[in-house]
């Protein structure tokens, strides 16, 4: 595929499934007053507020707004009466590195408007609360020693109505972590004859079908495209929906209490099996794996570059499942914020679930992760909070690069997703 089309298409992708948000007639901005939306230890904080519509500013509206450290209860809070322009308001200093939080809200003709900024403080010495249990290695060692034990049993159909002039798609499913436990997804196979790289992209959160990437097959890549709950992912969205209303409500919560039992164990190791998978084709070049996702995805690309050594690179835009203790030492935590409500729950409980989720938390992964990784997030993201992020990244010691667009929330611009194509490509170049 010639580079102008896939931008092209990149951009109508991203645009259409990064819930990137559309513009409305009335637009609260609140703006960092640094350039760079970051400050130094001890720096001045500001936030600029304005409100307006049709390129002009409103006037005589009351503005409530609030700031403080992300996530956490305001450190203060007033409602003034705006009069047009540009509001300046003083966060004050901070000594600790992490992001300062400003939200500002109007409401003109009955409905309300609101934005969001944030200031991060020295972001780049962020430290993660995620204590690292002492048998990590061993645990994960022995569950992956016994993954291997496991036919793959790898089962492919061709999906001929997805199939493209260059590429060729199948459904295909393998067993996972025990006998009948499978991992489904969508392989799309260039066509000319050939041996190429691969790229496992991994999926946010939630439950659905996958039409998989025929572009990056069309491009040289073999491209598989996993979903995570054992599930076909060519269903109706009707299935879809009833599960995630019912069995798979709240997945990322289930099993918590054992590191044997909770969900994303078998989604961890269904990453390595992933890998198993792709190393049968004929097709592949037997030495390039690059894994690819974003939020629940962006995580799963940590995991896998960090558990499997065949992983040449991986890119994650606005990971979760980062210090997902965090809230229990009074800062934000990385999406699912699993103990940021815990006030009925009693500390042994807590104290349980903390220790088994240690074995998940990205931070740790990132901590073990030795192969080039491409970062990509936003300062406005309210799902996974950049506190969380940064503890990863900062914890990552192999080589790494990380581009941030800080006026982006949990979304990206399609300019990122083409920095991250090549990134991988600039991988490949590096090893021939």
């Amino acid at each position: 595929m010639r580079l102008s089309s896939l931008i092209l298409f990149l951009v109508l992708w991203a645009g259409a499934v990064t819930g990137q948000p559309s513009r409305q007639p009335v637009e609260v901005r609140v703006v960092p007053e640094h350039a760079d939306w970051c400050v130094d230890r001890g720096e001045r904080i500001r936030f600029r507020i304005s409100v307006v519509k049709d390129g002009h500013y409103l006037e005589n509206l009351t503005l409530r707004y609030e700031y403080g450290p992300e996530k956490m209860p305001a450190t203060r809070s007033e409602e003034v009466l705006y009069r047009g322009g540009e509001l300046t308001v003083d966060a004050g200093r901070s000594d600790i590195p992490g992001f300062v939080a400003c939200r500002a809200e109007v409401e003109v003709e009955g409905k309300e408007y609101s934005d969001l900024a944030k200031v991060g403080v020295d972001p780049g010495h962020i430290e993660a609360v995620a204590e690292m249990p002492e048998d990590f290695d061993r645990f994960w060692e022995g569950e992956i020693a016994a993954l291997k034990r496991i036919p793959l049993d790898a089962r492919m159909t061709l999906l001929p109505e997805r199939c493209t002039a260059r590429s060729d798609v199948y459904h295909v499913s393998f067993q996972n972590e025990r006998q009948g436990s499978r991992i489904y997804g969508i392989l799309s196979v260039p066509k000319a004859p050939g041996r190429y790289p691969a790229i496992l992209n991994v999926p946010g959160a939630g439950v659905r079908a996958y039409q998989g990437d025929t572009y990056l097959a069309d491009d040289g890549f073999i491209s598989l495209t996993i979903g995570i709950h054992g599930l076909p992912v060519t269903l109706d969205d009707e299935v879809y929906a009833s599960l995630a209303a019912g069995a798979l409500d709240r997945y990322w919560l289930q099993g918590l209490d054992s590191r044997k039992d909770f969900y994303y164990r078998r989604v961890y190791l269904g990453l390595v099996r992933s890998l198993d998978f792709i190393y049968t084709l004929p097709q592949f070049d037997g030495d390039f794996v690059a894994v690819s996702g974003g939020s629940q995805g962006g995580a799963l690309s940590i995991v896998a570059a960090a558990l499997d050594k065949r992983v040449r690179c991986y890119t994650a835009f606005y990971p979760a499942l980062c210090d997902l203790t965090g809230y229990l030492k009074g800062r934000a935590a990385g999406w699912p914020a699993m103990f940021r409500f815990e006030q009925d729950k009693t500390a042994s409980v807590v104290a349980q679930k903390a220790a088994v989720s240690a074995y998940f938390d990205v931070v740790n992964f990132a901590r073990k992760v030795s192969v080039p990784g491409f970062f990509s997030w936003g300062y406005k993201d309210e799902v996974c909070p950049p506190t969380s992020m940064y503890a990863a990244y900062n914890a990552v010691t192999a080589p790494k690069q990380l581009v941030v667009y800080p006026d982006t929330g949990h979304w990206n611009y399609p300019e990122q997703w083409v920095k991250k194509q090549a990134f991988i490509k600039s991988m490949i170049s590096r090893k021939q």
